[in-house]
């Protein structure tokens, strides 16, 4: 857990990271407004509940890339190649642009420029003590996670089960980075993650080794075990091949 000091410094650069942001990109935002308002049908922007710092929810903030009512037309993971992401939006998603709203969520403090990806309060639900531990910190734009799992939905488009590849082998190897770097990380691994982040750079051996273990095996990954959640108390563990409430990306 961070101190108050480093919590300080973050929370400094996060302000200044987001007005400055906002600022400079607002022609290009405005143009990429206009885009998805020209190629498809809805509104600009996609909204949904996430889980927070302290486990309180709030609405993350995205360009909408698939038409408009999607979730009601599939399901809440989304691969590569699914039929519901738009022209315009494919090409969003590729280079993380439908992304660039979520500077607003970072001012007003419901986020922060790196940290932990935000999850649904379904996913959260099935790991809820690592995500006890996880959720401490204001979940961020950007993360070292984020960088190894860049080509996350090509993983996904090619699993027999993009829901149950999701929850069994990709997300509990996110909060294993997750919580590796919870008390480990610095400014200055801050700014070297949002550097990395604006220019694409870094290796992904996850998403090597994941790629590997999707083609050899459909045995899921014994990294962290999965829950059911029934109100307030945890329940046994889920079988692997259950289905479980998911979340667009």
């Amino acid at each position: 857990m961070p101190d108050k000091r480093s919590d300080i410094s973050k929370r400094l650069l996060d302000m200044t990271g987001s007005v400055a942001g906002l600022a400079v990109l607002a022609p290009f935002l405005a143009c990429v407004a206009l885009g998805i308002v020209a190629t498809s049908p809805g509104p600009v922007f996609y909204r949904q509940m996430r889980v927070g710092r302290g486990g309180l929810t709030f609405r993350i903030l995205k360009f909408r890339t698939m038409v408009d009512g999607a979730e009601a037309r599939g399901p809440r993971v989304t691969g590569a190649g699914d039929a519901r992401v738009t022209g315009f939006g494919r090409f969003l998603r590729r280079h993380k642009i439908d992304e660039l709203p979520q500077l607003v969520n970072v001012l007003r403090g419901e986020m922060s420029l790196v940290g932990p990806r935000p999850e649904v309060p379904e996913f959260t639900a099935l790991y809820p003590e690592e995500f006890a531990r996880v959720l401490q910190v204001r979940p961020g734009i950007t993360h070292r996670a984020t960088q190894l799992f860049r080509r996350e939905e090509e993983l996904l488009g090619a699993a027999a089960d993009a829901r149950v590849f999701y929850v069994d082998k990709i997300l509990p190897r996110k909060l294993a980075i997750y919580l590796a770097d919870l008390d480990r990380a610095t400014f200055w691994d801050d700014l070297r993650t949002i550097m990395r982040t604006v220019f694409d750079s870094g290796k992904s051996i996850e998403m090597e080794i994941l790629a590997g273990e999707q083609r050899v095996s459909d045995t899921p990954l014994a990294v962290l075990p999965r829950r059911a959640v029934v109100g307030d108390e945890t329940g046994p563990e889920l079988p692997s091949r259950g289905n479980v409430p998911t979340s667009m990306s």
